[in-house]
């Protein structure tokens, strides 16, 4: 999957969430919202795969890196 169908798919299952992927032979998926607060690194990771687990039980995707931050902790970093 190409960076921009990648960032079509999150947009669309959660556009709550501000999403940027960059490509490389491993994805970075990076997504900022409201909807990561109070969820540990655990959750918030199940969250991402749960819309991206279609696209790598396939094979059309593999090896992302993700990172997840609310508002505030992105505005802090």
């Amino acid at each position: 999957m190409s960076p921009a169908e990648i960032l079509e798919v999150l947009q669309s299952e959660a556009p709550e969430v501000t999403w940027s992927v960059v490509d490389g032979y491993v994805k970075e998926i990076m997504g900022v919202g409201e909807a990561f607060e109070g969820l540990n690194a655990v959750k918030r990771q199940q969250y991402v795969y749960k819309i991206l687990n279609p696209y790598i039980v396939d094979g059309s995707l593999h090896a992302v890196s993700i990172r997840t931050f609310t508002p505030a902790e992105k505005a802090d970093a």
